[in-house]
């Protein structure tokens, strides 16, 4: 399931870290967001290295659909109403700068990344909610109009377009702006304390510290696992379904994305909280749809993605918490990490130089609202339900009863374990525990993947850690 973006591209492999060293600034984690913080903070003088449990864009920039956009979905009308308009418009001019930062970086640094400015709508059959977000993105000042027809085959009422946004190769782009950059990949942090950053094969001492690693891993402080979950969602890419005239996202039912690359469509959707998919066939729907909007296409891959979801619907970036003033996060970017990132990496540039953002406040980590505790209150009932259900709920089956090409939780030698039988019949057992903060996981049928519903850990079916914020495998001994 690998993404076109990995295909026939390579970035330089780096060493892992081998030894105690020290530094200005250092960033956890080498996706977009890490990578395009490291640029802009050694651009402005800073002394960066940045450390990577796996590769440089191992995990979720290469599997992202790559829109650069301030449309974020039917979002404006609802941050005027909650944060306010000043706040709102924060939000929509940051990520407008965003992109007129990657068109501008992009120029300056002749970054070879297939980058193309495109409308982007976001369509619905909801009249009164169209018209609320188009009055709501009038009012914040951004460029945008409803419109009746689209180039997509999908019966709407119409659709908000916002001019001026791109698309982009995501690999192509960090392939080139992280090859100045110092960085330690299959290097995964085992602990952070104060200012030292401890690995198996070395430590960091840095003066800043940035947290760039989709989903904290450090729980206490900052508690990102009670503002956050993670959702999932699966795309298609289509040979012979056409072009159509920028990029889409749909509201409601037609909950479903087009956006084309060269020759390629790229149809996504099917999302669902991550550990909700037991009765799997995400990607049959998919395609389902697909051969009814597209019957001449042929998929040529498939694959997907993971994001954080705040209990706000806004990202958190800046400090980690208040009482510590020289680590940084930058997290819970929703399904729009391509333009999060930058604006991750444009606020935190402007953090840790000592200078004003004047986007900084809508983002900042520590803020809270009254109305958050209901979401809190939710997200932590989840976590209740998984801790329960691992504790108190019996095994339907067991392992002998397990089909082959299937995997759950069952009963193995009297103990509760997560099975997965290959269809040759071989067992691969795994503890059913996740190591975060002790949820019980949940199979994915789609991907073969034990997935935790509880803050969105997974692990593939051997046991092996795919996304954190768990740090460690689930080998069953």
């Amino acid at each position: 399931m690998r993404s076109i973006w990995t295909q026939n591209i390579d970035i330089r492999k780096r060493d892992c870290l081998k030894e105690n060293i020290e530094t200005e600034v250092a960033v956890i984690g080498a996706g977009l967001a890490g990578i395009l913080i490291a640029f802009q903070l050694q651009r402005a003088g800073k002394k960066v290295v940045v450390i990577e449990g796996n590769r440089i864009a191992s995990g979720q920039t290469s599997h992202t659909t790559a829109k650069i956009t301030s449309q974020h979905g039917l979002v404006y009308h609802r941050f005027i109403r909650e944060v306010g308009e000043e706040k709102a418009k924060q939000y929509a001019l940051a990520n407008e700068s965003a992109i007129d930062e990657y068109r501008k970086l992009i120029k300056e640094e002749k970054i070879s990344c297939d980058f193309e400015e495109k409308c982007s709508y976001i369509f619905s059959d909801d009249e009164m909610e169209l018209q609320e977000e188009l009055e709501a993105v009038n009012q914040l000042g951004l460029s945008a109009e409803l419109v009746r027809r689209l180039s997509i085959p999908i019966s709407c009422t119409g659709a908000i377009r916002f001019d001026h946004q791109a698309q982009f190769h995501p690999i192509k782009f960090i392939k080139a702006i992280s090859e100045s950059l110092t960085v330690y990949e299959n290097t995964p942090v085992t602990s952070v304390e104060g200012h030292r950053i401890k690995t198996k094969g070395g430590e960091v001492q840095a003066e800043k510290i940035v947290f760039a690693t989709h989903f904290p891993f450090i729980n206490f402080p900052g508690m990102y696992f009670a503002r956050m979950h993670q959702e999932r969602s699966y795309v298609l890419a289509l040979k012979g379904a056409g072009q159509v005239d920028g990029m889409f996202l749909g509201e409601g039912k037609n909950a479903y994305s087009f956006r084309n690359y060269g020759d390629f469509l790229l149809f996504g959707g099917e999302g669902h909280r991550t550990g909700e998919n037991k009765g799997g066939g995400r990607y049959d729907a998919l395609r389902k749809k697909a051969k009814e909007l597209f019957p001449d296409s042929e998929e040529v891959a498939h694959w997907s993605a993971q994001d954080c979801i705040t209990v706000d619907s806004i990202p958190y970036i800046g400090n980690y918490t208040s009482e510590k003033n020289d680590w940084y996060v930058a997290t819970g970017f929703q399904k729009w990490g391509m333009s999060h990132s930058m604006v991750s990496a444009m606020i935190l540039r402007d953090l840790i130089c000592g200078n004003e953002n004047p986007y900084s406040e809508v983002f900042d980590p520590s803020r809270f609202v009254t109305k958050d505790i209901k979401n809190i209150a939710k997200e932590g009932g989840v976590a209740v339900k998984g801790l329960v259900k691992r504790v108190f709920q019996l095994p339907e089956e067991t392992a002998m009863g397990l089909p082959k090409g299937h995997g759950g939780v069952v009963e193995l030698e009297e103990e509760k374990v997560g099975v997965y039988k290959d269809f040759d019949g071989k067992l691969y057992v795994v503890d059913i525990r996740c190591p975060h903060l002790g949820c019980q996981l949940e199979w994915n049928p789609d991907e073969r993947s034990w997935d935790c519903p509880c803050h969105g850990s997974r692990f593939d079916y051997h046991g092996k850690l795919i996304s954190n914020p768990a740090q460690e495998d689930i080998y069953f001994e």
